[in-house]
């Protein structure tokens, strides 16, 4: 009696977990829910959830998107594809053209539902590297112009020409240019008077040795027997 009262509680405990535990096993179904957003680009990213505890919906998401742009242009409609990133992700077959769009996705598998969003859509552009232009040949003046010249350069005036001075430069005054002048020419005059004498003293010492000479000679001829 005990052995069979204890199969018939096993029996009763075994089908009470069944009957509990098939709840528990569809807890997933039931309504889904969408999260539009732009992936910063030219797309949209579908996550599909289920609305009573936000697991991601593991079944095949059947889903179309449509869009209407701000300026009246029409998308759609659109077939999602599932993403490689996550199993409840999804995206559009075909990205959505440059502008602000009003998107709706509806949703028919595994249940219904329906999501309307505004994206902007727009490639984004690589950066542009800055580049320096490249130096331009110096092209030489024109015949009969005068180029100015550099900078901290001196240009030497033209022969016969005297060079005015330089902006805070003090020229000599003229009476001392007439001092230097007069000083010069009296130098020139002091070296041709010494040289005349010289030449004087030179000729004046010749004949003292030549009026010698004589007198040696004449004593020379009276001593001789």
């Amino acid at each position: 009696m005990k052995k069979a009262s204890a199969y018939v509680l096993t029996l009763l405990l075994s089908w009470a977990g069944l009957v509990l535990g098939a709840p528990a096993a569809h807890a997933h179904g039931g309504p889904i829910k969408l999260e539009v957003t732009g992936d910063g680009a030219d797309n949209v990213n579908v996550l599909v959830t289920y609305e009573k505890d936000g697991h991601p919906v593991t079944e095949i998401v059947a889903a179309t998107l449509t869009a209407t742009s701000s300026d009246g242009r029409a998308f759609g409609p659109v077939p999602l594809r599932s993403a490689g990133e996550g199993q409840n992700l999804y995206r559009s077959a075909e990205p959505l053209p440059s502008g602000e769009w009003r998107v709706t996705v509806r949703a028919t598998e595994p249940a219904k539902a329906k999501k309307t969003v505004k994206v902007k859509a727009g490639v984004v552009a690589a950066p542009v590297a800055a580049t320096t232009p490249a130096p331009g040949p110096t092209a030489a003046p024109a015949p009969g112009t005068t180029a100015a010249p550099a900078p901290g350069s001196t240009t030497a005036p033209a022969p016969g020409t005297t060079a005015a001075p330089a902006p805070g430069q003090a020229s000599a005054p003229a009476h001392l240019h007439e001092a230097a002048a007069g000083a010069a020419g009296k130098t020139d005059g002091d070296g041709a008077m010494g040289s005349v004498l010289r030449i004087g003293v030179i000729v004046l010492a010749a004949l003292a040795a030549l009026a010698a000479w004589l007198v040696l000679a004449h004593r020379h001829r009276q001593t001789r027997p």
